[in-house]
């Protein structure tokens, strides 16, 4: 956990400070004083008594207490200087900007543990090693630029990579995203991303903490408190947009079930993302055009006005807010002629309101006026206005920036004439505004923040303890009758059913449920793969004959009978993702899980809605109405069974994987017909 000697100390000492502003210890160094540390500030350095105007220790003994430490000295050096600062001079905060640890050895590896140890045995924190620093209002740690004006309302952003740390701060100063606060956590030896938010979360301060939260990641060590802290500080008024790199197929492992198949480590961060409220993001372009989105007021619904003197941009726009399940509603009526004649022959207000190129400031006010006091059907508005570069256009944007002030509805505005009028977009920006130079990435944007649903409640989103092994299971892949006992328990109905050893145990079972039955061979993995299954057996001859015919598949010596029901086929499923639990799936049965892989995940627990957006965000949806006779498949049964399965996963936490592939669903109607569970006992 972070403390204030990182956060806010008073006394910081550069361990390997330098003159040479191009080596880290010189330009942090540099950035200490041209930014606006107030406290003491020391310099260890051998060789040298003052160093760029610092006085300078030519050893670690030699200083005085001390709150926190930057070390930009070889890897080697830094555990002596660690034990020091922290047994002898009271350093509670260490930022080690130096490479060569874990990332490099397992040397380096056992290296940073040990300065952990260090660290920790005396109450310190630790940001790093391997990492840019650290910019907060109290002082700019970091030895890259830019360095960018510090805004409390800014956003907060927080990197495991320090040059994206930097190149996200390049690609979003330009357009005037502000920045409250930098971390950089590079190894993440003992605070990452997610420590760095738990303190965020557990220091917040309604009146002066930053409402939006940036995050870069390739790893996710902490799901968990991650998941917990994000929900947290999201429900306290929050905004948080997350980039997680490292996605490839090239990392995920080969499994035995479609679960497992399914299920991977991205397939669990993007489950997480959506439980706490975290948008997600998939580059740096995407993040700062996220993070701006959200410094503005948020729509009170999803239908916009798209104002424009530019045809081309609007209908790209139009295009994509719609893409995104966005509106752009029709604006008609009386109040829609009278803003027409307000606005120069050729005008359009149908939406996109289009008031041609030679469109005024003046015209544009009346436009905004009419959207904000007019037109109930429009949420909020995007502003198209660029320049061809023969006029000055101060007079648009001085207008948009009073009226985006003023309006109820938010304006966002996308200037993207960033050469023609340089000059003006940076005064409108120097104003505290925001550009949006293109227009189709602001959509996405837009579609993103509001397509994201709300946090978890509490109670889906807290820190879980480890639950009890209340049952005793063998590891593998169980028997059916035990599969059938724990589903049963959980409440799920399944089909009855039989492990039959002789054809004449069959014929009996299927006297008893009436005909016609299904014969699976038992002990294979993949049934229809091998031809195990052998449906519409309508009398005790055909029970004979499929038995035989099981028996010839190698290593098969019994047989499971069922009745054989009809409806829709579905799917569910369990994955055990390591530290973030289980993952819940869903869809419907056959190829559109097999082959079309169209499913959805959500992470355990599950609560009833989330269970439901699951089902409803599948592209096969439209089939739960009922096609071709079929009768319609009850979204809220099948959500029940996921909520069954979710519960069933705290119960029985060493259930590793769990397919009921298919589920047969005729309206409330749906059983398990099939299914398999693999455990664990880990």
């Amino acid at each position: 956990m972070l403390n204030e000697a990182i956060i806010r100390p008073r006394s910081i000492v550069v361990v390997g400070g330098s003159e040479d502003t191009r080596k880290p210890g010189g330009k942090v160094l540099e950035n200490l004083l041209k930014g606006s540390f107030g406290g003491d500030l020391y310099v260890v350095n051998p060789k040298a008594d003052e160093v760029q105007g610092v006085r300078s220790f030519r050893d670690v003994k030699d200083l005085p207490p001390v709150d926190l430490a930057i070390l930009a000295i070889a890897a080697r050096y830094t555990l002596p200087a660690v034990e020091v600062l922290a047994g002898e001079k009271g350093t509670k905060g260490f930022i080690i900007l130096s490479a060569g640890f874990g990332e490099e050895s397992a040397e380096g590896a056992a290296l940073e543990q040990e300065i952990v140890r260090v660290v920790e045995a005396h109450g310190g924190a630790l940001i790093g090693p391997n990492c840019i620093g650290v910019i907060t209002p109290v002082y700019s740690g970091v030895f890259t630029t830019p360095i960018p004006k510090l805004d409390p309302q800014g956003v907060t952003l927080i990197s495991g990579s320090g040059a994206t740390a930097v190149f996200i701060m390049e690609a979003g100063m330009p357009n005037g995203l502000s920045f409250a606060s930098v971390f950089s956590v590079g190894n993440s030896a003992q605070n990452g991303v997610e420590d760095v938010l738990a303190y965020l979360d557990e220091h917040f301060d309604p009146e002066s903490s930053s409402r939006v939260i940036l995050l870069y990641m390739e790893s996710i060590k902490k799901p968990r408190l991650l998941l917990r802290h994000a929900a947290s500080l999201i429900r306290k008024g929050c905004r948080i947009a997350a980039v997680k790199a490292g996605v490839s197929a090239a990392g995920s492992r080969a499994a035995s079930s479609h679960t497992g198949a399914m299920a991977g480590s991205d397939e669990a961060a993007e489950a997480l993302f959506r439980k706490a409220g975290i948008v997600r993001c998939h580059s740096r372009q995407e993040l700062v055009t996220t993070g701006g989105v959200m410094m503005h007021p948020l729509p009170q619904g999803r239908r916009f006005a798209v104002i424009t003197h530019a045809g081309g941009p609007a209908v790209m726009l139009t295009d994509t807010l719609s893409q995104e399940g966005l509106e752009v509603p029709p604006i008609e009526g009386p109040a829609a002629g009278a803003l027409k004649e307000k606005l120069f022959p050729g005008s359009s207000v149908k939406n996109p309101i289009d008031f041609l190129a030679t469109g005024t400031a003046q015209q544009l006010g009346e436009i905004i006026d009419a959207c904000e006091r007019d037109f109930d059907n429009i949420d909020a508005m995007v502003v198209i206005f660029g320049s061809p570069g023969l006029f000055p256009v101060d007079d648009v944007y001085a207008l948009l920036d009073e009226k985006m002030r003023t309006s109820r509805k938010p304006v966002f505005p996308v200037l993207p004439s960033v050469i023609n009028v340089k000059r003006e977009i940076e005064d409108f920006i120097a104003r505290g505004r925001i550009n949006f130079p293109d227009e189709v990435v602001l959509g996405r944007a837009l579609g993103r923040v509001l397509n994201t649903p709300p946090p978890a409640p509490e109670e889906a989103t807290a820190a879980a303890g480890s639950p009890e092994i209340t049952q005793s299971l063998p590891e593998g892949y169980l028997d059916p009758p035990e599969v059938n006992r724990l589903l049963r328990e959980a409440g799920i109905p399944v089909v009855r059913e039989r492990v039959c050893d002789a054809p004449e145990e069959a014929v009996s079972f299927a006297l008893e449920t009436g005909f016609p039955v299904v014969m699976k061979a038992v002990g294979l993995l993949h049934k229809s793969d091998a031809g195990g299954v052998i449906t519409d057996i309508t009398s005790a001859d055909g029970i004979e004959d499929a038995w035989e015919r099981l028996m010839e598949i190698e290593g098969v010596s019994s047989a499971l009978v069922q009745p054989m029901l009809s409806g829709t086929e579905l799917f569910a499923g369990v994955k055990k993702e390591g530290d973030f639990g289980h993952l819940i799936l869903c869809g419907l049965g056959g190829i559109f899980v097999e082959v079309l892989r169209d499913y959805a995940s959500g992470l355990a627990p599950l609560t009833r809605d989330e269970a439901l957006r699951m089902i409803r965000s599948l592209k096969s949806r439209a089939l739960f109405k009922g096609v071709r006779g079929k009768e319609p498949v009850s979204e809220e049964a099948f959500a029940e069974i996921l909520v069954k399965l979710s519960r069933l996963t705290e119960q029985v936490p060493q259930i590793a994987e769990m397919d009921l592939n298919p589920l047969l669903a005729e309206g409330s109607r749906i059983t398990v017909v099939d299914a398999r569970i693999r455990v664990e006992n880990v």
